[in-house]
């Protein structure tokens, strides 16, 4: 103990300046400024050699940071979309009260999917001193995203603070973030696999939105069944309206108009089920006489649902805790550790056998 003190004492006396950053990266110190608070875009070679300079001189860039090395304050930051979203909501509500039972305070910041919030926020967090920054949910994950998170994830590294992915996979195994997510692909694969036992075949998948991280890995899990079934590539039918109870019951009676030959919906999520079964209602027909419906989240009100819903239940909260207990446990390893949850399905009353009639087109019915 006694030999450590002493060799962390000339540290302590003289503090290294942005200057030797700079030199030791070979870039001018405004570079090393827009890199160090991350609101100006900058190659990421560049950003990569200005990074490990500052690693390899102990360079933080204000006390907050600076502390925080030392320990930092006791902070979790969640980063979500939205916190109306039930979904997001329970895994933030499980993140608060893992972060409580240690006497950590927890932080939550909304984006509305704005990338400069997202940014603004986590670097917000880093120089306040935030010791776990959560982001939550799926993500269209372009070459922007995987550019933005390794930069997040390399400024939080250099100021001894940790990014958690929650629900979402890193864009690149090196970088130093740890991901917690559930098996998207194993809970469509499932829930389309109930279907298909109860005798369907023209099953729809209502709620792909291309390139999102979650909902791409539910819709490989809804084909995987549908070849295992036998059935043709062709018998799958992705419907791109995205997620959200109003794109649910648009594309739902757009798709009854449309599409009389199918016997089954699988909603991307609980919310585009309800607006589905809202429209088949709408419609004069009956779930699950007429047709069958599942989601996936088992969010609270799905077994409110008229009928109440059949679907997936992932483990939200138990995201946002184990996001919290696994990154705390285990710092040193954490970095670059992937944690996969399991997910299982919820039979209620919306899936029945199709019925022997074929349905015609959905008939007008007058209100």
């Amino acid at each position: 103990m006694g030999n450590d003190m002493a060799e962390a004492e000339p540290t302590a006396k003289r503090r290294v300046t942005i200057r030797e950053v700079a030199e030791r990266a070979g870039v001018s110190m405004a570079t090393v400024s827009r890199v160090l608070s991350g609101n100006h875009p900058v190659p990421a070679s560049t950003r990569a050699r200005v990074l490990r300079a500052s690693r390899d001189l102990d360079y933080v860039a204000n006390a907050h940071a600076r502390a925080l090395v030392g320990g930092g304050r006791k902070m979790v930051a969640v980063v979500l979309r939205q916190v109306t979203s039930p979904f997001y909501a329970q895994v933030a509500e499980g993140v608060e009260a893992e972060a409580a039972s240690r006497g950590w305070l927890c932080l939550v910041g909304t984006t509305g999917g704005d990338p400069q919030r997202e940014l603004e926020f986590v670097q917000l967090m880093r120089e306040e001193g935030a010791r776990l920054v959560i982001l939550v949910g799926g993500v269209v994950e372009d070459d922007a995203y995987r550019e933005r998170v390794a930069h997040y994830a390399q400024a939080l590294d250099s100021a001894g603070a940790r990014l958690v992915l929650c629900g979402r996979p890193a864009p690149d195994p090196d970088i130093p973030a740890l991901v917690v997510e559930f098996d998207n692909e194993a809970g469509a694969h499932a829930i389309t696999g109930h279907l298909l036992s109860a005798g369907h075949r023209g099953i729809v998948f209502l709620g792909g939105l291309p390139g999102n991280t979650a909902l791409d890995a539910r819709v490989a899990g809804y084909r995987a069944a549908l070849a295992e079934h036998g059935l043709p590539p062709e018998a799958a039918h992705v419907v791109d309206c995205g997620l959200g109870r109003a794109a649910g019951h648009r594309a739902m009676a757009q798709l009854l108009k449309e599409t009389p030959d199918f016997t089954a919906v699988f909603a991307g999520d609980d919310m585009v089920a309800a607006g589905a079964l809202r429209a088949i209602a709408e419609a004069g027909l009956r779930v699950p006489h007429d047709i069958s419906v599942v989601g996936y989240n088992d969010i609270p009100l799905a077994e409110d649902f008229n009928p109440p819903l059949t679907t997936v239940r992932t483990p939200a909260e138990e995201l946002g805790r184990a996001a919290v207990r696994i990154a705390l446990r285990d710092p040193e390893h954490a970095a670059g550790a992937h944690h996969l949850l399991g997910t299982h399905i919820v039979v209620r009353d919306s899936v029945q056998p199709p019925p022997q009639a074929p349905r015609d087109a959905a008939p007008d019915h007058p209100h």
